[in-house]
């Protein structure tokens, strides 16, 4: 299984919608990903999961997990209707809330085959993960692309 994980900035233009679908169309037929892993926080994590939810109708086979940072995650219920799996990192039960959503992008980070992103190089969380994924990419670890370099 390859899985693909996203990150951007939370107030993403609408305009990142066809690159995000022609990503996520390009991860699955050359890539083989069939997981894409997604949290839902911002603009950016809804676009890319409305991407995915499109591509499931071409690819079937392809899975759209939620990323859950925290336990007990509010409002999960509801959520999980709309994926096909949450996911919840190990080794989470005693990170404080507060830092919960970094170390679950982190572990992401390190376990994903790929990464799609949208980092306009502003100073922020979003750089600072997209800089780690790029010191593994350097290692052959992971692949990222930024869709902020194509807008």
């Amino acid at each position: 299984m390859k899985t693909c994980f996203f990150i951007g900035h939370r107030n993403a233009p609408e305009a990142l919608s066809p690159l995000l679908a022609e990503a996520v169309e390009r991860h699955i037929a050359e890539y083989g990903v069939d997981d894409f892993v997604v949290g839902h926080y911002g603009r950016f994590d809804s676009l890319a999961a409305h991407a995915v939810r499109g591509a499931k109708q071409r690819h079937p086979e392809t899975r759209l997990t939620l990323l859950i940072p925290y336990y007990p995650f509010r409002g999960l219920k509801e959520l999980a209707e709309e994926y096909d799996a949450t996911f919840y990192p190990p080794g989470m039960e005693d990170v404080p809330k507060p830092f919960a959503i970094v170390r679950a992008n982190e572990y992401m980070i390190r376990t994903s085959d790929y990464l799609i992103c949208y980092d306009r190089g502003q100073i922020g969380k979003t750089r600072d993960f997209v800089e780690l994924a790029r010191k593994r990419e350097r290692k052959g670890l992971i692949h990222v692309e930024n869709l902020a370099e194509k807008l």
